[in-house]
């Protein structure tokens, strides 16, 4: 089969095409699993992150992709939830141990045993993949492939960063960034809370236009200064500078949710500059998103199937991908960016 992989890590910075096309043999499936053929995957800045060395360990040799929309073509023997035909969405998880405490209270995100597609075992960037049928979500009719693909990561992530940022209908919600996770997450809030006032932070005009579009209130640069305080802020900026200048703008008891798995500027953890009086007196916090579970990507999918919620995309063949990649790279972002495989 077709795939694009990556066999070490690079600096983008030098090495502009990272993933080689490879004839990869079609996965062999178990007996709980199926075979999907691909037809579209998200790009995702996590890969991003894979490919310059940000999250260890990777499964090199590996093929990346977690934004995974396809048919099932073939089933396992004791597969039971998936038919030959179904449509189905695979996103970061891809398993984990289903025994430990946390899986147990419905946080497999935070299992030691998590594992990852993309990045622990083949992933989307490639004609077919296998999938246990216990972490493929079927896909809403009312989607294409290609709008249901970035609902899978950006969009599930970005569901369970506001449910963690604790808003509540008529208060005031910020994004630090707004690519293919937060444009998501402002329509999912807009549908679900009508009367919340949205504030956007991005280093790029084109992402500030595209959330004006969207119903932001509020766009403005990095460290420029809303005309409202926030309860809550959403942050998706791969950088730390951004996370401490937005500290400022939020109200007592406010929450910032970091919505990464990494920072680029990770070799600088020590060095934030967060200002306890000024940042974190009268109870505000910062939390972090780890991975997502399984509920998440139902969740979204169902919130958006409902309120007909449909990312912003731009479109590229899977020989393409390098491509894609270098556009987050460079952060030429507004929206997300899809493969589109068959």
């Amino acid at each position: 089969m077709k795939s694009m992989m990556l066999s070490k890590i690079s600096d983008l910075k030098i090495n502009k095409t990272p993933l080689s096309p490879v004839g990869a043999e079609i996965p062999q499936i178990n007996k709980n699993e199926a075979l999907i053929k691909i037809s579209a995957c998200g790009v995702c800045h996590t890969e991003l992150d894979e490919i310059e060395g940000r999250i260890q360990p990777i499964n090199l040799p590996v093929i990346p992709g977690h934004q995974i929309v396809g048919r099932v073509i073939e089933i396992g023997s004791e597969v039971n939830k998936l038919r030959i035909g179904d449509r189905v969405g695979i996103g970061w998880i891809n398993s984990a141990c289903g025994k430990c405490e946390y899986c147990k209270s419905g946080l497999e995100n935070l299992c030691a045993d998590f594992t990852a597609t993309g990045k622990d075992v083949n992933g989307g960037y490639a004609e077919y993949t296998k999938i246990n049928e216990n972490y493929a979500a079927l896909i809403p009719e009312n989607f294409t492939d290609e709008e249901a693909s970035p609902l899978l990561c950006a969009g599930a992530v970005g569901c369970r960063a506001l449910k963690l940022s604790g808003v509540k209908d008529g208060m005031n919600l910020g994004f630090l960034g707004f690519g293919a996770s937060n444009h998501l997450v402002l329509k999912i809030a807009k549908a679900v809370f009508p009367n919340i006032k949205f504030f956007v932070f991005a280093r790029s005009e084109n992402g500030r236009k595209l959330a004006l579009r969207l119903g932001a209130y509020w766009s403005g640069d990095i460290k420029d200064i809303p005309p409202e305080k926030l309860n809550a802020v959403i942050d998706t900026t791969p950088v730390w500078m951004p996370v401490v200048e937005v500290m400022k703008n939020i109200k007592p008891g406010g929450r910032l949710v970091i919505n990464n798995i990494r920072k680029e500027d990770f070799d600088k953890d020590y060095l934030i500059n967060i200002d306890y009086p000024r940042d974190l007196w009268m109870e505000r916090e910062i939390k972090s998103v780890a991975n997502v579970t399984f509920a998440d990507i139902k969740e979204v999918l169902e919130i958006a199937a409902i309120h007909d919620i449909k990312p912003e995309f731009k479109l590229f063949n899977l020989n393409e991908a390098n491509t894609a990649i270098n556009e987050i790279k460079n952060k030429n972002i507004a929206g997300a960016k899809v493969l589109k495989i068959s």
